[in-house]
């Protein structure tokens, strides 16, 4: 995977953390909620700024101490193992992050914020865009705000969809069972397939792949139908995140 995406998703992603904690008996100066808003906001946005040069000072100064992380593939991550997978982007790469949709919520010596940080990454003369929401608890200490505990996850992203025709989809028409009692009508509709299940509401699923739908506003699930040695569809797998809820095709229906 891309460098960049790498550090965002590892060591960025789920992963700004602060340096240096509250310690029993310190007396750490008062602040209104603008001046922390405006604080934590900068530190955010130095740690984003110091991914794709690989900025290590930055981070091990904002980090503290005991920081934790947790990323998008389910590391976990301390403070010297977050500094040492801070690396500069490799030749022909060029990028950088923005903070977005930055919301605090400040409760004394203690904050938790959440924000969107958008990507962008020249991958060899590709642009590719991306988006991350980030969990993050702040400290207050007496050299300042100081990132504790992160962790990211990737804005999904509805794929490309693919444009079959309405006679290529109808294949897929027919009756689906889960169980004897649980069943669902699929019929094409122009370049997508409309689920029909009874007491919910229609749902439409749009090709990725010849044998591959996608829910719009819905990336992380995809139908995927399966074949026959001689190419007939026999069910489909519901799957999400890799986990697969297998439906047998019971008839084939003639479109109307």
């Amino acid at each position: 995977m891309m460098k960049l995406k790498l550090l965002v998703y590892s060591v960025l992603a789920f992963g700004l953390m602060a340096s240096g904690s509250i310690l029993a008996g310190q007396v750490v100066s008062p602040s209104t909620d603008e001046q922390t808003r405006a604080e934590l906001r900068r530190n955010t946005q130095d740690l984003l700024d110091a991914v794709a040069p690989g900025n290590v000072a930055v981070w091990d100064k904002l980090l503290a101490p005991d920081a934790i992380q947790v990323d998008e593939n389910d590391v976990v991550r301390t403070k010297p193992q977050i500094l040492a997978d801070l690396k500069p982007l490799g030749p022909g790469l060029e990028g950088h992050l923005d903070l977005d949709d930055f919301r605090p919520v400040i409760h004394g010596d203690v904050a938790v914020v959440t924000h969107e940080d958008k990507e962008y990454l020249n991958y060899h003369g590709q642009v590719l865009h991306s988006r991350f929401r980030m969990t993050e608890t702040w400290i207050r200490t007496t050299q300042g705000w100081r990132l504790l505990a992160s962790q990211v996850l990737a804005v999904q992203q509805d794929p490309p969809a693919a444009h079959p025709n309405d006679a290529q989809l109808s294949r897929f028409a027919g009756r689906y069972s889960l169980t004897p009692q649980i069943t669902v009508t699929i019929r094409s509709n122009g370049n997508k397939l409309m689920v029909q299940r009874p007491g919910q509401p229609d749902r439409a699923f749009v090709p990725e792949t010849e044998t591959a739908f996608f829910e719009p506003g819905r990336p992380r699930t995809r139908r995927i139908f399966q074949l026959a040695p001689d190419g007939a569809v026999t069910g489909f797998v519901d799957r999400r995140e890799g986990i697969d809820v297998v439906w047998k095709k019971m008839s084939a229906m003639q479109q109307q």
